[in-house]
């Protein structure tokens, strides 16, 4: 039968699973730590993986959250899936899973989010991992690292947080495997929605699922999508590591993911209705968004999303402003939420130079383009008329 579209498979993936003759419409929610077996023999036989079966949930699987892994592995086009209990956790894991040890190489995007910035130069490098951090723009320079040093993987963005640089997915893959280093995909900005990094040669795609994926600002997880053999070698990693997502968690982003091409839709076309309008207000001296036409990465953007949109997020300059002009915006806020998240029905507000990326220091966030003057802004699903007269208001603020 013909694979069916993407619309049809959100809502579908995942679901209705041999649950021994239990025939809900929707997965349901299995609490149970442990499992029991007919016999001994059986239960040594999914022990060793001869047959399948759950064991044990917190080191093992639980079926719903193997029905939320399935949803987005075939949202992906991946093989396989692994759930965690946050992005964080999947960042960490997966560079685990890709081989970064002491001794290691590990190359990664400059601008990356501020915990993932901090998780490699601070516990990776104290670690004995050795971290190049680069443009992801520059392949020039990020193949002679790679051809230079013994690299173990390769870490970007799809679209960078908070700057909107879009990474060359093809050529960056076709620079990692020439070099034998595996290249790995943060996609939280772009959802499956809007780009399938695999499609495109990365061999892991990291989602904090706790934004668009789950949707509704509700529930924290992330996932790794990937192969059998890497999804293999990062469960034999997760029962030392213990970090399990739950079924509860699993059963609220599998639902949130279901409506996910609606909210996207939504989300993109206010992000870019917002980007445009800003473009032309006077208080503002730059606008970071992937599908304005004046994107430096515009048509690449294009060539990944297929013409679907830019993601609902962008950033934006207040000229001239500093803490002080930041902190009187945000509190005139009425509709936007002034809030450190992303991802969520409501249309939110960040600053990275107090939340995301607080744990740079001033010289390392203005190093990489990250100004006192920048804010970040999730669109949300409301009308775009109420989005743009909040905004408009809380700059007058300004004045």
């Amino acid at each position: 039968m013909k694979e069916k579209q993407f619309n049809t498979r959100a809502v579908h993936a995942g679901e209705r699973a041999d649950f021994t003759n239990v025939n809900s419409v929707v997965t349901p929610i299995f609490p149970s730590v442990g499992y029991t077996f007919a016999d001994s023999n059986e239960l040594d036989a999914v022990l060793g993986g001869e047959q399948p079966g759950y064991v044990y949930s917190p080191r093992y699987a639980n079926p719903t959250v193997a029905a939320f892994e399935t949803a987005v592995a075939n949202l992906e086009s991946a093989a396989a899936a692994l759930a965690l209990p946050s992005g964080m956790a999947a960042i960490h894991l997966a560079l685990l899973g890709a081989g970064v040890r002491a001794g290691s190489h590990v190359v990664v995007a400059a601008d990356v989010y501020g915990a993932t910035y901090s998780l490699v130069q601070g516990i990776f490098t104290e670690l004995g991992a050795t971290v190049h951090l680069v443009d992801v723009l520059d392949l020039d320079g990020i193949e002679a690292i790679l051809a230079r040093e013994k690299v173990a993987a390769l870490l970007v963005e799809t679209i960078s947080n908070p700057l909107m640089k879009v990474a060359d997915l093809p050529r960056l893959a076709e620079l990692a495997h020439k070099h034998g280093a595996l290249l790995l995909v943060d996609n939280t900005f772009c959802s499956p929605y809007l780009c399938n990094p695999i499609e495109f040669g990365a061999d892991m795609v990291i989602h904090s699922a706790t934004k668009f994926i789950g949707g509704h600002g509700d529930v924290m997880t992330g996932i790794i999508a990937t192969s059998a053999e890497l999804k293999a070698e990062m469960v034999r990693l997760n029962k030392l590591l213990g970090s399990s997502l739950g079924p509860f968690e699993a059963w609220l982003a599998h639902r949130g993911l279901k409506t996910l091409p609606l909210r996207m839709r939504q989300q993109c076309q206010n992000a870019l209705e917002i980007a445009t309008w800003l473009q032309g207000h006077p208080q503002i001296s730059q606008v970071h968004y992937a599908f304005l036409p004046d994107h430096p990465q515009f048509d690449l953007m294009h060539r990944l999303s297929g013409g679907k949109g830019g993601g609902a997020v962008l950033s934006f300059e207040v000229l001239g402003a500093g803490r002080a002009e930041i902190f009187a915006l945000m509190d005139a806020l009425q509709l936007i939420q002034p809030a450190t998240s992303l991802g969520d029905i409501y249309s939110l507000m960040l600053y990275p130079a107090i939340s995301s990326h607080r744990s740079l220091t001033t010289e390392e966030r203005h190093n990489l383009g990250i100004g006192d003057g920048l804010l970040r802004l999730s669109a949300g699903i409301e009308d775009f008329a109420d989005i743009q007269a909040d905004l408009a208001q809380a700059l007058a603020v300004l004045d």
